[in-house]
């Protein structure tokens, strides 16, 4: 596969995937008439269907990322080279935009718009370092020993994030920059992103030290 098709399906990848988790939680909110618990369980239902189709879409071309951390989990065991991983977060960055801008021109919005919505606080920043060690973890344990399953692993994984953690599992750098730019229900405000990703970027590094130590391939265990 090309490098220009690889980064081709990050980029559609990630834009459908923020489309998904920001469109649906403009439908969410405007339907749910102010109960806020129907419309996070509307969020992520959408949001989890969501990343297992497009996981499964885009999964042989690119190995669907979707994610910074992800991309760098990929580098730091060796599956990419640092120019590959590079285009992989620039590309990841730029679709997240692309993504809320379609999201926003679905419901009549404004293509970009500073968010007001407040998550700051270290029960916040601790659970963005949980929900990306959670995920970094399934996606290394389960492409290790059930490959075939990772899809919908990570799916359920996201999907039961956004209710166990009290940040709803934004758990991806390239999802927290371009939700700052949707003054929605998926919101969250520009000077609270810092705090996020350096949480994410904690718990991405814990998670490929410890499940990449415990999940060594066999060979590696054996040499």
């Amino acid at each position: 596969m090309t490098l220009r098709r690889k980064l081709a399906a990050e980029f559609l990848g990630t834009a459908l995937l923020l489309a998904i988790v920001v469109g649906s939680g403009i439908m969410a909110e405007r339907l749910a008439g102010g109960n806020v618990a129907i419309a996070l369980l509307a969020n992520a239902l959408a949001t989890g269907a969501g990343l297992f189709a497009l996981i499964l879409l885009f999964g042989p071309v690119s190995g669907a990322h979707f994610n910074p951390v992800v991309t760098l989990a990929a580098l730091f065991f060796g599956q990419l080279d640092r120019r590959t991983a590079l285009l992989f977060v620039g590309v990841q960055i730029a679709g997240a935009f692309a993504g809320v801008a379609a999201a926003h021109g679905m419901f009549d919005m404004t293509l970009f718009s500073a968010s007001q919505h407040i998550r700051t606080g270290l029960p916040q920043w601790w659970s963005e370092a949980v929900a990306t060690f959670g995920l970094l973890g399934v996606i290394i344990g389960c492409s290790r020993i059930q490959p075939e399953r990772t899809p919908a692993a990570v799916a359920c994984y996201i999907t039961a994030a956004y209710w166990f953690t009290a940040s709803t599992s934004f758990a991806n750098p390239a999802v927290t920059l371009a939700r700052a730019a949707s003054d929605s229900f998926a919101g969250i405000r520009p000077q609270d992103i810092p705090g996020f990703i350096v949480a994410q970027l904690l718990g991405a590094a814990c998670a490929a030290v410890l499940f990449g130590w415990l999940f060594q391939p066999q060979s590696e265990e054996l040499s």
